[in-house]
């Protein structure tokens, strides 16, 4: 048997699966070319993903009506635009940066990994992106999930349980015969909590290099059913 005795994995996308920062970065100075714009992507980047989770947490604590993550993405944009300086963008140009989120590159690691695990479990994101970004990312990344899950279709974003069991109810499964499969801890305590086994993926390059110390250390092993160097590692790990 092997240390995840389970029929489904469900992957977080944003940080575990793909590479955020580098997709931020990378569509920023592509529009940035010929604009005479002088922007610290990197550090446009980071910040806009330091307001990811204030922007949930205002919907989960009843605040704001529910938001796709698109448009909580947008209200966070117009913010940093206007502290960054960054002058000059049609909205049409706004509009692209802003589904950049659409767009990201998958870690090098992620599809092997996803495409040794999928004749063996059910693979599916559960992520606080939307059904649509989650599909416009696969079509274009080649991501090759069984099906699309969301924390849209719970109307709930993660860590709220709700998020959880909803997705193990689409599945038809109890939660003990599914695992949340996560490079944050926050999201596989939470999972957890909810009666979900647990897969911990190492990430330490997430913020970019200048950040890798800071997140260079992985939990312990016991911390988690497993705690895995990447997807490709998780497969290996489970033997498949």
């Amino acid at each position: 048997m092997t240390p995840l005795d389970v029929d489904a994995l469900l992957f977080d996308v944003f940080g575990t699966v793909v590479d955020w920062r580098s997709g931020v970065i990378r569509d920023g100075e592509r529009l940035a070319e010929g604009k005479q714009l002088d922007v610290d992507w990197p550090a446009f980047a980071d910040a806009w993903r330091e307001e990811y989770r204030p922007s949930m947490d205002r919907v989960r604590r009843g605040e704001i009506p529910w938001q796709n993550l698109d448009a909580l993405h947008r209200d966070s944009l117009e913010t940093l635009l206007d502290r960054f300086d960054v002058e000059g963008l049609t909205a049409e140009e706004a509009e692209y940066l802003n589904r950049v989120w659409h767009r990201l590159d998958p870690w090098p690691d992620s599809i092997p990994g996803l495409r040794r695990l999928r004749p063996h479990y059910l693979i599916a994101p559960l992520s606080n992106g939307h059904v649509r970004l989650l599909a416009d990312m696969a079509k274009r990344a080649g991501l090759p999930w069984d099906l699309i899950l969301s924390a849209e279709l719970a109307g709930h974003y993660k860590p709220d349980e709700e998020a959880y069991l909803t997705a193990v109810d689409l599945l038809d499964l109890p939660p003990d015969r599914v695992a949340m499969v996560a490079a944050h801890e926050g999201d596989l305590d939470a999972s957890r909590d909810a009666g979900l086994h647990t897969a911990y993926v190492h990430r330490p390059s997430e913020w970019g290099p200048e950040r890798v110390d800071d997140n260079a250390e992985k939990p312990d092993e016991s911390a988690y059913d497993v705690v895995a160097d990447d997807i490709s590692d998780l497969a290996m790990r489970l033997d498949v």
